[in-house]
């Protein structure tokens, strides 16, 4: 055996792991969203499946999350009535909540994304600013006005039917993900690898570019 083929073997075993739980957590996605819609007029009805996207994010961090969000969100076009209200098809596009539904997808990423800069230290606060500002601020800013321009009402009139009315509930679903992924963080560490700030690694590349192109004193000496 080569040394080469313990190295392809955990990168397939890796692999197959990473497909897994894409696979599952868009399961776990479509499963939030069969128990119901609850219409509340403005073709935006009220699902768990914000809930799967969050979980999404804040377990499996923002490649796999949003994969899995990705994997769900095609199937829902291709037609499967797994989507709110147990709709299906690209015409969900054309509605009101088809800005909503494509928000999933960088909503999950934003959320691994912000987590993974907190790593490995994930905890229940800081697992909460990741979804308050993925799972919420990032689906309203893209679905909010996709809702304005599918019923043709001014921004502001949309954000109060079309966000506002769910503030409370996605705060409540932003607090039930961080609390069951700061969970799993605890009991599975490492399922987020740490990444560092872009400023953050800017200033170490720009320290580290100075420390070498910086000359030492007995090489300036040297060079008078």
């Amino acid at each position: 055996m080569t040394a080469a083929e313990p190295t392809a073997s955990r990168a397939a075993r890796s692999t197959a792991r990473d497909l897994a739980q894409i696979a599952v957590f868009a399961a776990l996605i479509a499963a939030l969203t069969l128990p119901g819609a609850i219409p509340v007029g403005v073709g935006v009805p009220i699902t768990l499946q914000t809930l799967g996207v969050m979980l999404a994010g804040s377990i499996l961090g923002a490649r796999k999350g949003a994969l899995a969000v990705t994997v769900y969100v095609a199937l829902g076009l291709a037609g499967l009535p797994i989507l709110a209200g147990a709709s299906g098809g690209l015409g969900v596009l054309a509605g009101p909540s088809g800005g909503f539904l494509l928000a999933f997808i960088p909503a999950a990423f934003v959320i691994g994304w912000i987590a993974a800069r907190f790593a490995p230290r994930l905890r229940l606060v800081t697992l909460l600013v990741a979804n308050l500002v993925g799972g919420i601020l990032v689906v309203y800013l893209i679905g909010v006005p996709w809702l304005a321009a599918a019923l043709h009402l001014p921004l502001w009139q949309a954000f109060l039917v079309g966000a506002l009315p769910y503030l409370l509930g996605d705060i409540a679903k932003a607090v039930v993900t961080a609390l069951v992924a700061a969970a799993v963080h605890r009991a599975w560490p490492g399922l987020i690898a740490a990444r560092d700030w872009p400023w953050a690694r800017r200033g170490r590349e720009a320290s580290v570019a100075g420390s070498v192109t910086a000359p030492t004193a007995t090489e300036a000496a040297a060079g008078e």
